[in-house]
């Protein structure tokens, strides 16, 4: 998608909420606006890195689900037109027992991000180990885990559209 096209990040919220994003990035302010609000950078900047950090959220919210198989940065997840993060569930007969595998995959973009952005994808994969539908519990399991959840949401909807439209905000 070129620079010139518009992305369609904001699309599901409201038309008013959708002119506000349009005045920030009409008059260029949308990248200061990111940059005043979150710092650039984290210490989360490869995959055993990863692995401890999403680990560490889980230990402190899911305890007593599934425990996780893999989780790393992956450079195949297409965030323009696919996802920001990947879920799988793996189910395995090993002999005469079940094996079940829970891996998670973050784009690696968010090596670069804010680290609320991280942390926000991170959650969002670990609530699908409970909740497999983007349903009200789904919802109400994320801001659990981050009770500025929806905020996030919206700002890293807001990042993505400035690196669509701007480049690189850091």
């Amino acid at each position: 998608m070129s620079r010139n096209q518009k992305s369609n990040f904001l699309s599901g919220y409201s038309a008013e909420l959708q002119q506000q994003a349009e005045t920030l990035i009409d008059s260029g302010k949308l990248p200061d606006y990111l940059r005043k609000r979150y710092q650039s950078g984290h210490a989360v900047s490869n995959s055993k890195a990863l692995y401890q950090y999403t680990l560490d959220i889980k230990n402190s919210y899911l305890r007593q689900s599934a425990p996780l198989s893999k989780v790393e940065y992956d450079d195949r997840i297409d965030v323009i037109h696919n996802a920001l993060g990947l879920h799988t569930h793996i189910s395995r007969v090993q002999g005469n027992k079940l094996r079940a595998k829970k891996e998670i995959r973050i784009a690696t973009l968010f090596k670069q991000a804010p680290e609320p952005f991280l942390r926000m994808i991170v959650v969002h994969e670990l609530a699908h180990i409970r909740e497999k539908e983007h349903n009200r519990s789904f919802y109400k399991l994320c801001q659990h885990m981050e009770p500025d959840y929806h905020q996030l949401e919206l700002d890293l909807r807001l990042y993505l559209t400035c690196l669509d439209r701007f480049g690189p905000v850091y």
